[in-house]
């Protein structure tokens, strides 16, 4: 049977290779050292490990897609002092795939991949490509690996630490880390990224996507990890931020954290799952959220981060922990939804089997101690030498995410059908539940029992049980679901606070009642994964009758449809120090119609804000569906603006002269 399933596969990826003979097809097969443009009338082909190099930009626009071979060893990699600008889009996303999915899709021969990237079909598997790794010059503790010492790296925070990147070969372009917390490695917006995870050697994988060091001017919103041999997003020290992730059927965690990040997270949606038959780890879903303090665990900076509405769907046959706490990470969840969850909601791993020593070592708190320790409350135990406040390792300028609450912590969440004998033992021992139910101190709740009419999600479907051969572990795969909130998840307690990247939201979970931001871009929609969202604008009612003498003014009826696309006019802005212009942000439903009442928010970065300032955080659109900003021009350079509403989101490039 086997021999005959790759049979056909070898047919179909004939075909396509045929069906595109003429279209215009890139292979990639050396560094990029120049700043270079991918194009969406191209299909890019990876062939062995390609980085962008120092000084290079690597731009790639809407609706490009990026399919390798998976013979070629493909994988890109953004070095220090290199930038990446993903510029996708809700409606042309970028698609970074292996043949053999392109091979699934409908054929199309006016797409440059001969297929419709809107369209294909799930199938087992991992390691047909890379990854993306990206790598910036962010604080990271990575003192020790294994008991040993790495490099001339100490356990204070130099800022001089730096370590080679998991899974690449080049010692001489894979470093990462540095001093710069604020780096800016560029921007990824819309893109999905399939079946990768290239096994190097034994615990040297590629995960979906991978970030060292990586600073908080870099902006990443609206990713997909579908199928991955190891981890899907593996975070190594730095602040980045992350908005709008979905990480679905990989190998090992969905979400892990290692060597102190300090960013913070929103919206987020895990699933559980398996992408090839291979042992837990490198094939069966291990653990959700994986989160690592240190190396070794009682060097700076430690993993402290805010974790806002994740909508955790886990494995119930055997998945490991939903959130798993090593080296004294500092972890708070809010706003969140756990459910269908394997052995245990609250899992204290405690050392992370890489040589680090755990929570207590070395003076640091016990694991106990940071669920009852205030969030202000930062490590004396090998902290800066000789710094003073305002340094860039000083400890208020290292620990800045968390405002509020404990070090640890689960909050305002609900807790569904997570049925293992000990799921809610250790969550009753940190506060989280109480004897396995809820606990109004934390606002948590426990749904009891697994009827469907209660579950926090509208709805799910699982697939056939599968069982891995060596381990004989079983997954119940999903095969559709309806994310949105239902029942105790429809309305949270408290939100996030409107800081400039944390959207206060009144619900629990990823999602929003009346939106699934997977739709239009992801391939768990081109899959047919998730259950379409069907939005229409209000009719408008029939007047009234009136005399015949008096004159009738009809009401412009207001539009109350989602939008579907976001622009910004003019596209790009030149300006003079001191001057100003107005730009104006237009939303349209799926129709072209105006959306009229919906508010678009400005997103500008710390960086940005030296070089311009706009008038207002946030407007609302007008009958047009027009928003007006004005932009104030203060002190020459280059700066970008990122103007959201709904989860769609458009940025416009602004040159100050």
């Amino acid at each position: 049977m086997k021999n005959i399933k790759k049979t056909a596969v070898g047919m179909l990826i004939a075909l396509f290779v045929a069906g595109t003979a003429s279209a215009a097809t890139v292979t990639v097969s050396k560094n990029i050292t120049a700043s270079t443009t991918w194009t969406a009338d191209n299909v890019y082909r990876l062939e062995g490990q390609i980085y962008v190099m120092p000084g290079a930009t690597l731009t790639i626009e809407a609706g490009t897609v990026v399919a390798s071979d998976p013979d070629a060893g493909g994988s890109l990699a953004v070095t220090r002092g290199a930038k990446i600008f993903v510029n996708g889009t809700k409606d042309n996303p970028v698609i970074m795939t292996s043949t053999n999915d392109v091979a699934t899709w409908t054929p199309d021969a006016g797409h440059p991949s001969g297929g419709n990237p809107k369209t294909g079909k799930w199938h087992e598997g991992a390691n047909e490509w890379g990854n993306l790794t990206i790598m910036g010059k962010g604080l990271i503790s990575a003192s020790h690996y294994g008991g040993l010492q790495v490099g001339d790296n100490t356990k204070d925070p130099s800022g001089l630490n730096e370590k080679q990147m998991e899974g690449l070969t080049n010692a001489d372009y894979s470093l990462y880390g540095g001093a710069d917390d604020n780096d800016d490695s560029g921007s990824i917006s819309y893109l999905s990224l399939r079946y990768g995870g290239k096994v190097i050697g034994l615990g040297n994988e590629l995960n979906g996507l991978s970030l060292g060091g990586v600073g908080r001017e870099t902006d990443i919103d609206h990713v997909e990890i579908m199928n991955n041999v190891d981890d899907g997003i593996e975070i190594w020290g730095g602040t980045v931020n992350l908005k709008y992730i979905s990480i679905w059927n990989v190998g090992d965690d969905n979400f892990d954290v290692d060597e102190g990040w300090r960013g913070k997270a929103q919206f987020l949606f895990l699933v559980q799952g398996y992408s090839i038959d291979a042992k837990q780890g490198s094939g069966v879903g291990d653990n959700c959220f994986e989160t690592d303090g240190a190396e070794d665990s009682d060097a700076q900076p430690v993993t402290t981060t805010t974790i806002y509405n994740a909508t955790v769907i886990g494995n119930p046959i055997d998945g490991d922990g939903a959130t798993v706490w090593r080296d004294n990470a500092r972890v708070q969840y809010r706003n969140c939804i756990f459910m269908d969850c394997g052995e245990k909601i609250v899992r204290p791993d405690n050392k992370d089997g890489d040589g680090a020593n755990g929570y207590g070592y070395n003076g640091t708190l016990s694991f106990a101690d940071t669920w009852t320790t205030d969030y202000t409350v930062t490590s004396t135990v090998n902290a800066c030498i000789g710094c003073s406040v305002g340094d860039f390792n000083h400890a208020d300028t290292l620990y800045t995410v968390q405002t509020s609450g404990k070090l640890a912590e689960i909050t305002d969440s609900v807790f569904f059908s997570n049925l293992y004998k000990d799921a809610y033992t250790d969550s009753d021992t940190y506060g989280v539940t109480v004897n396995g139910g809820s606990n109004p101190d934390k606002n948590n709740v426990v749904i009891s029992g697994s009827d469907s009419k209660d579950a926090p999600i509208k709805s799910i479907t699982r697939g056939n049980l599968f069982t891995s051969t060596s381990e004989k572990l079983g997954v119940l795969p999903v095969k559709s679901i309806d994310p949105r909130p239902a029942n105790e998840a429809l309305t949270s307690a408290d939100t996030a606070i409107s800081d400039g990247f944390f959207t206060p939201a009144s619900y629990r979970g990823a999602f929003s009642a009346d939106e699934n931001w997977l739709q239009g871009w992801t391939a768990a929609d081109a899959y047919g994964m998730i259950v379409k969202v069907e939005t229409s604008p209000t009719p408008t009612p029939e007047p009234s009758p009136t005399p015949a003498t008096t004159p009738t003014v009809q009401p412009t009826p207001t539009q109350t449809s989602s939008p579907e696309t976001i622009t910004v006019s003019p596209s790009k802005l030149k300006l003079k120090v001191k001057n100003s212009a107005d730009v104006t942000v237009t939303l349209t439903d799926a129709d072209g119609n105006a959306v009229e009442g919906d508010t678009v928010t400005v997103k500008l970065s710390r960086k940005n804000k030296k070089y311009i300032t706009v008038s207002s955080e946030s407007e609302v659109t007008n009958e047009n569906g027009e928003a007006v900003f004005t932009v104030n021009a203060n002190k020459k350079g280059n700066a970008e603006i990122t103007f959201e509403a709904d989860g769609l989101s458009t940025k416009l490039k602004v040159k100050v002269k």
